[in-house]
């Protein structure tokens, strides 16, 4: 997208960073299917360690991740839970069906503010001619929850009912670095309490591409049999593994300069009774039901000024702050945004 735009759709429209360039053309690589990419055996340790797992394997996109670690917990014909906004039921076209035959039940979308009593509630157990239940999958921060941190306090809850009823508990992880930097929870207690995790690197972080699937040794060497059969086998992947490595070097701290720059948005926007969320990290959700404007026209809009938002529904809208958006972008998306909102 050209520089002349303001680009608040996503924290997937980054750019590598000179630095991150400069590591990626100089990375040591091998045949990884082999086990032989030094860079990518480097990213998994390195990325296990920080979560308190024995490995971690890595995988070309974030769905794949959750694919992957969902197949691992939740066997054909089984059943996972989650919420009904939830990414592994919402954007990643029914994959759990598709690939692993794997049956979802959903709880009512209240984002980040789960009950666990009510997840409880909803477990199946073995018997009776029902679809058991497997497992349960959360999201950290939670993307169509705005944004929203699940508190330290209802994953250990989570945590419980999920070991009450021999369950597992799966986190995707897309955005858990903001999770970390607004709430200060170090990653390896957010790890303890997860059987899986899925943890993105170009979400945020700033990297082209690239998740990881995070869980013990055995569950990992089964990952590399379902990666393989689902296409996503690489070979001298270190390159992208190299920049991955760099964005866990350089950009998980300076997350919260987009979470100041995402509460400036939400100011700007607020008189106009379209903020649906606090804003806690780096998404800024609009609801645009009492407004003059729809989602597509208020886009729409602001393309036509220079500003790129995303339409997530008729009346819902999303900014995103990034790494490639400094102050002098949020100045400008702000002025352009009220002055629409204000219309």
């Amino acid at each position: 997208m050209a520089d002349a735009f303001v680009d608040l759709r996503s924290d997937t429209v980054t750019r590598p960073t000179p630095g991150m360039r400069e590591v990626m053309a100089t990375a040591e690589v091998g045949d990884d299917v082999y086990g032989e990419d030094p860079t990518v055996n480097a990213l998994e340790a390195e990325v296990a360690a920080l979560f308190g797992h024995e490995a971690a394997l890595f995988a070309p996109s974030g769905s794949m991740a959750n694919q992957i670690a969902l197949q691992l917990l939740v066997s054909p014909g089984n059943e996972l839970l989650c919420d009904a906004d939830a990414h592994v039921v919402t954007y990643e076209i029914g994959a759990a069906a598709a690939y692993g035959g794997i049956s979802s039940r959903t709880w009512p979308a209240v984002g980040a503010d789960i009950d666990p009593e009510t997840v409880a509630g909803m477990i199946r157990p073995d018997g009776y001619f029902a679809v058991p239940t497997r497992a349960i999958a959360v999201e950290q921060t939670h993307n169509r929850g705005g944004g929203g941190v699940i508190p330290l306090a209802t994953l250990r809850e989570l945590r419980r009912v999920a070991d009450e009823a021999g369950v597992a508990l799966h986190c995707d992880g897309a955005r858990i670095w903001h999770a970390h930097v607004a709430d200060a929870v170090p990653l390896v207690e957010y790890g303890q309490l997860f059987d899986t995790l899925s943890v993105c690197l170009s979400k945020g972080l700033g990297a082209p591409v690239g998740s990881l699937v995070v869980g013990s040794a055995e569950k990992i060497e089964r990952a590399r049999l379902i990666r393989k059969r689902m296409g996503g086998g690489m070979r001298q992947a270190g390159i992208l593994a190299a920049a991955g490595r760099y964005a866990l070097a350089h950009h998980v701290d300076r997350l919260a300069e987009d979470h100041a720059r995402a509460a400036r948005l939400a100011e700007a926007v607020a008189p106009f009774g379209v903020l649906a969320a606090p804003v806690r990290t780096n998404l800024v959700p609009l609801d645009l039901s009492k407004h003059a404007l729809d989602a597509r026209a208020l886009a729409a809009a602001a393309r036509a000024e220079g500003v790129l938002i995303s339409v997530l529904g008729p009346r819902t809208a999303r900014l995103v702050t990034h790494l490639d958006l400094d102050d002098a972008g949020v100045t400008r998306a702000a002025s352009v945004l009220a002055r629409l909102l204000a219309a």
